[in-house]
């Protein structure tokens, strides 16, 4: 609201209290409004209740939509989930982040990661080059392939989560939680992959990681072999060489808001829940507007899925 509707506001509640002896004209003088003015806001009385009430008819579509599957969400995954919702709502992020701010809806905030480089990366002679050079989207799906390990607390110490995106449809196409950070979790996650996805891959499919003890132990070096996949690792303590990856990691903890006190089964359901999630129903603005998945198929495809033709009116 801004201060003249306050004024106004006070002008009409001192005119209805009984003991007031001041007359409008004196009541404007003092809040600097003119009369004529106060009366328009009077006259305009059912137009802002008719306002009132659409807004609380929009927040609580935004509410379903913030609270969707139990995960916080910022005001473009709200716009997106909307789009998905039969029949498919549209409303621009302006009057979101309006409604948001009006009643007390806040979106999530990135925070850094704790965890970043906890153990210190071995480097070996079987260190592969960065042939991927930061070029994560060039290839179309399946073409680059990222994979990382992070910590996450838990009631007994740490846990280890090894995961493996793809880099243009930033689908989780394989992960693997361990209560142990010995390399079999990691060779896990990359069999996954291909018996899950080996159809999708190619010769020129890139698997990039950093340089960890994991990537460069025989084991590892030799699935991807055996594959017929490249291998490609960020340069020594360059984060930005895996930051589609690093990103993810960091979006995840943030919407998770573990405690720490979780038991390593408890954190094995909130895994597997919110990684469902992610690939299936967490909206991205750069996957047009779109989960993993569903922008996975649009590629394959070429069938956009969301009916919202003539979009203009739901941009920023």
């Amino acid at each position: 609201m801004d201060k003249t509707s306050m004024k106004y506001e006070v002008i009409q509640e001192v005119l209805l209290n009984s003991e007031n002896q001041l007359d409008i004209q004196t009541l404007c003088a003092l809040a600097g409004v003119s009369r004529s003015g106060y009366y328009r806001w009077l006259a305009a009385a059912p137009f802002r209740a008719e306002q009132e009430e659409q807004d609380r008819r929009d927040f609580e579509l935004i509410l379903i939509a913030y609270q969707f599957r139990g995960y916080k969400k910022g005001a473009r995954s709200i716009q997106m989930r909307l789009l998905h919702l039969e029949p498919p709502v549209k409303m621009n992020l302006k009057k979101i982040r309006r409604l948001m701010r009006k009643y007390g809806l806040f979106c999530p905030i990135r925070k850094a990661n704790p965890y970043r480089r906890m153990m210190k990366q071995m480097r070996t002679n079987t260190v592969a080059p960065n042939i991927l050079d930061r070029k994560f989207t060039a290839g179309g799906p399946r073409t680059v392939l990222l994979t990382d390990i992070t910590y996450i607390r838990s009631r007994e110490g740490f846990c280890y989560l090894s995961t493996i995106l793809d880099a243009y449809t930033r689908q989780i196409l394989s992960y693997v939680l361990s209560e142990s950070l010995e390399i079999d979790f990691v060779l896990e996650t990359i069999e996954l992959l291909i018996s899950n996805h080996g159809i999708s891959l190619q010769q020129s499919t890139i698997v990039h990681s950093d340089q960890g003890s994991h990537y460069t132990s025989y084991k590892f070096i030799q699935i991807i072999k055996d594959s017929e996949l490249r291998q490609s690792m960020s340069r020594r303590g360059n984060c930005w060489d895996n930051a589609p990856q690093e990103s993810f990691y960091g979006h995840m903890k943030d919407e998770l808001e573990l405690s720490g006190d979780e038991t390593y089964a408890e954190l094995k359901v909130i895994i597997d829940d919110w990684m469902d999630y992610y690939n299936n129903d967490r909206y991205q603005w750069q996957l047009s507007k779109l989960s993993p998945n569903e922008y996975y198929q649009y590629c394959l495809t070429g069938k956009y899925p969301l009916e919202i033709s003539g979009t203009g009116d739901i941009q920023e």
